[in-house]
Parts: C-alpha cells; structure tokens; sequence
C-alpha cells in the first residue's frame, strides 16, 4: 500500500525548507494534501454528527472501491459489475436478519429469519462470493471490451433480479427493519459505533488487499494486466488467477453492502442501479489505478464532493445529484486528458 502523503508530511516537519522545495513540482502531494485539508475543514465546519455520517460512508465507499481496484487496476479487468455484488451482500443482510412482520400484511410474505447481524454478514460475503464464482467462471471465456459489456449486463441482471424476485426481495417496496449489530446486550445503535465497526472492516480490506497485491500472487495479476498471453507462456494459469481475484473483490464488495444494509436499516433496488456501478468506476479512475491509497483518496473525494454539492447556495436541493455527476464527469475529462493515471495511480486506463 503507497502512503505518499505521509512520507511527505514527516519531511515537511523535519525540514520545511527542504520539503517545500521537493514539493513544488510533486503533483500528488498537493492532491492528498487538497483532499485531506478539505476533508478535515469540512468536518469541522460541519459539527461532529455530520462528520461521523460522512465518515461511514466515505468508509464503505473506500471498500468498494478497493475492492474493484483489485480487478480494474491490478489486473486489468474492466468491470461495472460490482454494484451487484454490492446488491447482492446487502440484500442477503436484509433477508437474514429483517424480521419486520407487519409489513408482510401488506404486501408480500418475505422470509423472515431473524439472524444476529455477526451471523448474517459472513453469510452475505459469502453469497457474493459464490454468486462471483459462477459468473466469473462464464466471464473467463470473454477478453477486453466483450468482458465489459457481460459485466454491464451482470449489473443490469442484478437490478432486475431485486426489483421483480418480490417472494424474497420485496421489489420496489424494499426490506424495513435491518438487524443493527450486537455483542451481547450491546448494539451498535449509535453513530459512532458503527463507525468504528466500518472502519475496522475497512482497516481488514485494507490489509487483505495490500498482502495480495505485494505478494506472488499479486505480482502475477500485474503481469496479467501486461500481457496475459506471455503470462501463459510462462506456464500461470491465468483463468484461476482471474476467476481468484473476481471472487475475493466481489466478497469484499459483498461486505460493504451487508454494512451499507444494516447502516440504513432498508434496502430497496434503487441503491443499486447502474449509474451507482459507473460512479464507483469513476472513484477508482479518479483516485488512480492500482494503488489501494489511490482508491481511499478517490473514496474520499468522491464523498466530499457529494455531501459538499449539498451545501452551495445557487444550487437547489433537487439538482444536488445531477450536479454531482457534471462536476464528476468533468473532472473525468480533464484527468483523462492531462494526467490519465487518476491523482495518484500507477497506470493508464
């Protein structure tokens, strides 16, 4: 994991001069240093609530994003599918543990299992993981540009699959009453809790994802990403490499839907549509391909510019999500015509 900021913040304080000098022409310096100092400023100015609320979803955000930069940045596959792995972890929370009984005289009966929310999210990861292995198996046969129109259609499968399978998902009515998290008699009902519970889950991606990518393994899919056909030479069966970091990023993206899940206490099909895929896309373009630091610091724009659009007076509230998608769209265009690797990646798209 590349922590540049870091490194540089450290030598400003030991010697300012020196560092400033440096950092005159360190493009990214500044970017982590905008990001971060927006970040703050705007937590600050906003009051501790707010800030919490923005930190949970920047945290799973970041997950989804480090989760797709597995696939996009390290290996080199294109992908706008994970917003159903995303779906698919987030509605297996909400049938495991949703046990809002009043709603079935309604409309129609759902499952109803009443699971602790520790119990269901292994299951929801899993879920998403199994569902990746079958599909990333007929994913395998595709290359380049087929490979991101299956997986446009895998995103447009799992939308229509939670709008109309309404004996499990309720379709457009959604599923109420998500289980919060607990450990005995105590939940995570607060803010601040489930904060840390996100973060922690973060922190564990975070890690996975650092240990794979700076081992054999992840030296592998690098070379994938080069040339797949002279990583087959050299004897790697790329398939099971490929079919591998499908079903470990879609896992991953299956926990942040389970957090997402319980974080709202409701689900519905619109969370899941297939501008929400392009967005998450975006973030990793934004932050950077095959860096997991790019991927917090595209998490954390993404998230500053989506809360912060809310707040500019000129704009009226019910414009606040297309102007969102202008000012990401052209900060897409510009990035892509001076500085295509995103803020701080490592690769060209």
């Amino acid at each position: 994991m590349e922590l540049p900021i870091i490194g540089d913040i450290i030598r400003l304080s030991r010697d300012p001069k020196d560092s400033l000098r440096l950092s005159r022409s360190n493009l990214e310096f500044w970017v982590n240093l905008l990001i971060i100092s927006w970040a703050v400023a705007f937590a600050i100015w906003q009051g501790v609530g707010f800030a919490i609320t923005v930190g949970t979803v920047f945290a799973i955000w970041a997950i989804l994003s480090v989760s797709l930069n597995l696939v996009v940045g390290f290996t080199g596959l294109l992908s706008v599918a994970h917003i159903g792995f995303f779906g698919i972890g987030a509605y297996a929370m909400a049938i495991l543990t949703s046990d809002a009984a009043y709603e079935q005289l309604r409309t129609e009966a759902i499952p109803t299992l009443g699971w602790p929310f520790f119990a269901a999210l292994p299951v929801s990861v899993g879920v998403a993981g199994l569902v990746a292995v079958v599909v990333g198996i007929a994913f395998n046969r595709f290359r380049d540009d087929i490979y991101v129109l299956v997986s446009f259609g895998f995103a447009v499968i799992a939308f229509n699959v939670f709008l109309n399978w309404r004996s499990l998902t309720r379709g457009a009515f959604g599923i109420h009453e998500i289980e919060r998290p607990a450990i005995g008699g105590w939940v995570f009902d607060g803010e601040l809790e489930f904060l840390a519970l996100v973060l922690v889950s973060l922190a564990v991606v975070i890690l996975i994802a650092w240990f794979l990518m700076t081992s054999s393994f992840g030296r592998v899919l690098t070379a994938i990403r080069e040339d797949e056909q002279a990583t087959e030479v050299f004897g790697y069966q790329v398939t099971h490499y490929k079919l591998a970091i499908w079903v470990i990023s879609a896992m991953m993206a299956g926990l942040a839907g389970g957090l997402f899940g319980s974080w709202t206490t409701f689900v519905d099909p619109n969370s899941f549509v297939l501008m929400e895929s392009i967005l998450l896309v975006s973030i990793v373009i934004l932050g950077g391909l095959a860096t997991i630091w790019g991927s917090l610091l595209g998490a954390m724009a993404f998230v500053l510019l989506e809360e912060g659009m809310r707040f500019l007076p000129f704009l009226p509230s019910e414009f606040v999500g297309q102007g969102r998608q202008v000012v990401l769209g052209i900060l897409l265009v510009v990035l892509m015509l001076f500085r295509p690797q995103g803020l701080v990646g490592r690769y060209k798209l």
